[in-house]
């Protein structure tokens, strides 16, 4: 069976990082910073903080839509047998390993950094969002198996249907307004190890597999409406930041978050739904780049910080040397080295494409 490679998701994946990793950057030069034990400059910008807080409402909630796009994909060659042996593979693996010896690494440099005793601390850090995303694949199998095996043919049809216009599509809202509701998060943004988190996250999964099955329907829509759903955004955005100071009514704020992702993948499916030989390379590379990016930051920001350079021009220089380092680690070592790849996500391959590419295959 022919699988359609959608190279629109890919870039989806790719820059939801790349902008994860500019977001955590931008914390450094917030005063709360400390709080939630990032380093603090002591040169400040709340200029730098403002389109910041248009990205924090959809950074984190796209990741999880884009994680229940792949499950779909996934499902279409494995069984869940098969779903979730890879699953524990790509993510439980890294999971447990990343908060063994990944994200103590950079709170020894926080530590350092506040000269505080240094000290072994085991936790799941930026990673939470894994071990997320491996409950809903176990919540997820039964449904799935269920789907597979013809049932909920009715509400499938129902979803194509209502996926079939922008206000329809925009019902999914409902769901979504009812979570912050239950657990009225304080900030919205607030993810991290939180039920407000986890909830909003388990939506976005299976509302994005849902996407997924209609099948061309929802990418149609979004590709068609992606200016109506920016513009939505906009104005909610408008609103909330300059009425309510950048946190609004949940209920309102949930509807901004999801315009803000239609228009995104109506906006990358029109245009970025193309092979190229960046896209090969850098959606390999997102993952891990996700899971060491922290410790990079760390370093940059402690390496960069004592000089105390204006904050729009230190933030720069730390977002050149994260993303270099990053670059770095993952070309020379974690890619490079057989052992390493599946605990940063990688299939252990290497060696094997190496081998071929010389006997000229």
């Amino acid at each position: 069976m022919t699988i359609e490679r959608r190279y629109d998701i890919d870039w989806l994946r790719v820059i939801a990082i790349a902008l994860l990793l500019i977001y955590h950057i931008a914390i450094v030069f917030q005063p709360w910073a400390m709080f939630i034990a990032f380093l603090r400059s002591d040169e400040m910008s709340t200029a730098l903080w403002q389109p910041m807080t248009m990205l924090n409402v959809w950074r984190i909630p796209i990741l999880f839509y884009v994680s229940g796009l792949g499950a779909y994909f996934a499902l279409r060659k494995r069984n869940n047998t098969q779903l979730l042996k890879e699953r524990t593979t790509r993510i439980l693996l890294p999971f447990l390993f990343g908060i063994i010896a990944i994200t103590p690494l950079h709170m020894y440099v926080f530590q350092d950094y506040y000269n505080m005793p240094l000290s072994y601390y085991a936790h799941m850090g930026h990673l939470w969002f894994l071990g997320n995303i491996f409950i809903y694949v176990l919540i997820g199998l039964p449904l799935f198996f269920a789907i597979k095996k013809g049932m909920f043919s009715r509400l499938l049809s129902f979803s194509e249907r209502l996926f079939s216009n922008p206000l329809g599509l925009l019902s999914v809202n409902i769901f979504f307004i009812a979570e912050v509701l239950i657990f009225q998060p304080k900030p919205f943004a607030v993810y991290a190890q939180t039920w407000h988190g986890f909830a909003i996250g388990l939506l976005a999964f299976f509302f994005g597999f849902l996407f997924m099955k209609t099948g061309k329907v929802f990418w149609n829509t979004v590709k068609r409406w992606k200016w109506f759903f920016l513009g939505l955004a906009a104005i909610l955005y408008t609103l909330r930041y300059v009425i309510f100071a950048a946190e609004g009514p949940s209920y309102l704020t949930v509807i901004e978050s999801n315009s803000w992702i239609f228009s995104i993948f109506g906006f990358c499916h029109q245009y970025l739904n193309k092979p190229s030989k960046a896209l090969s390379y850098l959606s390999k590379a997102a993952y891990p780049v996700y899971i060491i990016h922290m410790i990079v930051l760390y370093l940059a920001a402690k390496l960069i910080l004592p000089f105390h350079l204006p904050a729009i021009i230190a933030f720069i220089i730390i977002t050149i040397i994260t993303f270099s380092g990053c670059y770095l680690i993952y070309e020379f070592i974690i890619r490079r080295i057989p052992i390493l790849r599946p605990l940063f996500g990688l299939k252990r391959k290497f060696k094997s494409q190496v081998q071929r590419k010389l006997k000229g295959i």
